[in-house]
């Protein structure tokens, strides 16, 4: 995790879902809940033969880990470099994810807070919008590629797979050095872009923008269109927690405990 303005830390990436009983990971494709994982898998199995294209129409559905089609994930949101991150997660099992991890949703302020960096930027990487800095804003839409249509079909599993000129829309964590939010010698990625990102609001909110939204805002962001129990393709999950009252040595590498 990064220290900020030394008062609490959040995750440097946004995270993925590992199971918190076993360990496994979770895919980054279907809803953590077994139930509905199933029911997305079965539906989208027939419904991508009806909409789109023929290439669209050729493109499988990624595969749904057989532990996950027979019980629920039990969310625990690890911090990691270099992998895709979990979308299709609602606001009350990103609050589970954090909390299982030892650690709380962000509130909006701290949100903000982080994405502005110590020098207090609308963008992380300075006053005024740059296209491309973030991954935000992309020349294309997942949904105009799959569906030929962007408000419908947003629980496809395929649509986070989606490409454009060869390059993916959604990016690995970390992926987009010039989006990062400084903090002393560190700092936070991809806190505008990539993924959605649920904060701590009884009413449900969330906050960065995903890659192809075409926001401007920066980190000033933020989106009150859905309740808690609602996820699509591009909400994901990024964890804040309070400062230690004593100072812990450095968790080791890939260890989803705070690092300060």
């Amino acid at each position: 995790m990064v220290r900020v303005a030394k008062r609490f830390c959040i995750d440097r990436y946004e995270d993925i879902l590992i199971d918190a009983r076993s360990g496994e990971r979770a895919s980054p494709y279907y809803s953590p809940s077994s139930k509905t994982a199933r029911y997305t898998e079965e539906v989208w199995q027939s419904k991508r033969l009806t909409v789109g294209d023929a290439q669209a129409q050729a493109m499988a559905l990624p595969p749904l880990p057989a532990w996950q089609r027979e019980r629920d994930v039990e969310p625990k949101a690890v911090s990691r470099k270099g992998v895709t991150p979990n979308g299709y997660v609602s606001g009350v099992q990103a609050g589970e994810a954090c909390r299982n991890a030892g650690k709380r949703l962000c509130t909006i302020e701290e949100w903000k807070t982080a994405c502005r960096g110590e020098q207090n930027r609308q963008f992380p990487y300075g006053d005024k919008y740059q296209q491309g800095k973030c991954n935000v804003f992309r020349e294309a839409h997942p949904g105009a590629i799959l569906h030929d249509d962007v408000t419908t079909g947003h629980t496809d599993p395929r649509l986070n797979l989606v490409t454009f000129k060869g390059k993916p829309l959604l990016r690995k964590t970390g992926e987009t050095p010039e989006c990062k939010s400084q903090w002393e010698d560190d700092g936070v990625y991809d806190m505008v872009g990539n993924l959605d990102e649920w904060v701590d609001d009884a009413h449900g909110s969330f906050a960065g923008g995903f890659y192809s939204r075409s926001a401007r805002e920066g980190c000033e962001r933020s989106t009150k269109a859905h309740p808690n129990i609602y996820a699509d393709y591009s909400t994901g999950v990024r964890c804040c927690a309070d400062l230690p009252s004593v100072a812990s040595p450095p968790s080791p590498p890939g260890s989803d405990e705070p690092e300060l």
